[in-house]
């Protein structure tokens, strides 16, 4: 690791300015709807495809415990969120890595205002907690989900305010909530 420090070729560095420099390639509407759908767009849409999993199964023709059950599990989605992003807090707090923007010139920073540390991504971290949670739910909404967090950590990066490992970290934090999901009750597991 000190070689790539003391050699100046840095894979996360040089893969943050790939993603952002499309930024500044790009026409300027197309970073204006970025910015938005990296900011809140992707949010809204997981929250949107929660309650249309929740419509769907609710209206699935099966048995009264299966859906029950399947109802059950989408009561996790938000709990993962907000229980994702409390496991964030002292993870940024014991890293302590400043935004790209501060750090590196030349990056197209989209959105301004961004004063809080930078690893791990809260946003990348929402949606992918929802995402996994979701795939308990229902597998292809799921799918669904883990594709818009995949979406929303390219967004991060291409807005300048995240380095990929930032996003990959966020990412990994999911991963265990996974492995949680695993050890949820009979009760909160879908039917297969």
């Amino acid at each position: 690791m000190a070689g790539l420090a003391a050699s100046g070729s840095n894979p996360d560095v040089d893969l943050l300015y790939d993603i952002n420099g499309l930024a500044r390639e790009a026409p300027h509407w197309l970073d204006r709807i970025v910015e938005f759908v990296g900011e809140y767009g992707l949010l809204l849409a997981m929250v949107l495809l929660v309650l249309w999993c929740w419509w769907t199964v609710r209206r699935r023709p099966v048995s009264a415990e299966d859906a029950a059950s399947s109802v059950a599990a989408l009561v996790w989605v938000p709990l993962a969120a907000g229980l994702a992003v409390l496991v964030n807090v002292p993870i940024r707090g014991f890293v302590e890595r400043p935004r790209p923007f501060l750090d590196h010139q030349g990056l197209e920073v989209l959105v301004s205002g961004k004063t809080d540390y930078s690893f791990v991504s809260d946003h990348a971290t929402i949606t992918m907690a929802m995402g996994v949670a979701l795939f308990v739910a229902h597998r292809r909404f799921g799918l669904v989900g883990i594709g818009l967090g995949l979406v929303e950590g390219f967004c991060r990066v291409y807005m300048g305010v995240h380095y990929p490992t930032d996003v990959i970290g966020g990412s990994r934090s999911v991963r265990r909530w996974r492995c949680c999901c695993r050890r949820w009750p009979r009760c909160c597991s879908p039917p297969c």
